[in-house]
């Protein structure tokens, strides 16, 4: 065993900060899915309206958008593990809002309907947007640059885990024991991230280069014009972003999962677990054998087998195809996930990174979100299957563009950049 773990994957492991970090963001995803999941129930058994459940992504996404780049220039010039733990902070008053709300005997919803719902849901968007850049810019400084691959897969393994471990936590203990104790469970996780981040030794401020601009939005255009000068960065997001919301069909499994393959919720439950788990299982391979060599080609090759998994998912009736079609997915979803944030994290400087962190999370908001929205217009208008079809088919145009037209990216390998 010991010298297992004294290989390359392990290396980034000794670093004690860095597994302070994991454990943060294990409960950290854990919580928040755990919340997301309560707030959904509850809000469709108050509200017996999925309109509703649609405007909970509306009100979080547009906060999130809005204080991105802002978040970013912030993150650039303060200590980002107090960013991160002050924001964190707001998390616990979310939660606390959500349980008071729900405590029966206070008659609060009679009072307030579900405005308090949806403050939290704000508030959830608005942290969002601040600790996703925080995030990645933090872990730039927990680690050497050598390590930044090996850093970039285990947390992308922490977060899957977290992924399948978070929803089924939350129905779980509501469904045993009641909202309340839910929330409270969810206050509890947020408090323990807390106490992790209290451990993390703060890198400090990052020394800012000489010549950088000074003022708020002159760093803020520095940042954007830093991505789309350079054309990795660039192209690396882009290709994330209309992937994503050409070829997702999560938005759509409830029907699927009903009127096609009419495996009732047990089996939607299932199908939404199938893509954490293929990404857990890369994320595992990825550890011991990181993409630092033809890394371009892999995203490319990653993204291009996402679309084709859509595609034959959408003409499957049949529900071990369908859920092999969503594991495979999630696999190669996670060769493009961990490949693009490591070469975010390469490809950066430490005093552009919660900038350039922040313009990303945008590109990521915008298109989880608007690629629901645009999987559920397109289905009304084309019909089910022929909508993830196109979908899927554009995701495959995206990828041959962007290797036609993006040779860099196409012959990248970050072992050359390390």
């Amino acid at each position: 065993m010991k010298n297992i773990l004294s290989g390359e994957a392990f290396d980034v492991i000794r670093y004690r900060d860095f597994r302070l970090f994991l454990a943060y963001r294990f409960l950290m995803t854990v919580a928040t899915l755990m919340q997301s999941v309560i707030v959904g129930w509850q809000l469709y058994n108050i509200t017996r309206d999925v309109l509703s459940l649609g405007m909970i992504g509306l009100t979080e996404v547009i906060p999130q958008v809005s204080i991105a780049l802002f978040a970013g220039h912030f993150v650039d010039i303060w200590d980002r593990k107090k960013i991160i733990f002050y924001t964190t902070f707001l998390l616990l008053v979310g939660s606390t809002i959500l349980t008071v709300y729900s405590i029966p005997s206070l008659n609060i919803q009679q009072l307030w309907g579900i405005a308090p719902i949806f403050v939290t849901i704000f508030i959830t968007g608005l942290v969002r947007g601040i600790l996703m850049p925080a995030h990645t810019a933090l872990l730039g400084q927990l680690v050497p640059r050598e390590l930044l691959t090996a850093a970039a897969t285990w947390s992308s393994t922490i977060w899957h885990i977290a992924a399948v471990t978070g929803p089924a936590l939350g129905g779980l203990v509501y469904g045993f024991f009641g909202i309340v104790p839910a929330y409270t469970v969810v206050f509890a996780f947020y408090l323990l991230c807390s106490i992790f981040l209290l451990f993390i030794k703060s890198p400090g401020k990052v020394a800012l280069i000489a010549g950088a601009a000074e003022g708020m939005m002159d760093r803020i255009k520095e940042g954007v014009f830093y991505v789309f000068n350079n054309k990795v960065l660039l192209n690396a997001f882009a290709l994330d972003m209309f992937a994503v919301f050409f070829g997702g069909a999560v938005a759509l499994l409830p029907v699927f999962a009903s009127d096609i393959l009419k495996v009732g919720p047990e089996g939607l439950g299932f199908l939404r677990a199938c893509p954490a788990v293929g990404a857990i299982l890369m994320s595992v391979i990825l550890t011991f054998k990181p993409p630092v060599s033809s890394s371009g080609a892999q995203l490319l090759y990653s993204v291009f087998g996402f679309g084709v998994c859509m595609i034959i998912f959408a003409f499957s009736t049949n529900f071990l195809l369908s859920a092999f079609c969503l594991f495979l997915s999630g696999v190669f979803d996670n060769v493009s996930v961990i490949v693009r944030a490591s070469i975010l994290q390469i490809f950066t400087t430490d005093e552009m990174k919660g900038r350039v962190a922040a313009v990303n999370s945008i590109f990521i908001g915008s298109s989880n979100e608007l690629g629901a929205f645009e999987s559920g217009f397109a289905a009304r208008f084309m019909g089910l299957i022929p909508s993830v079809v196109f979908g899927g088919v554009m995701t495959l145009f995206v990828v041959s563009v962007t290797a036609w037209k993006s040779p860099t990216l196409r012959k990248l390998a970050l072992k050359e950049r390390i």
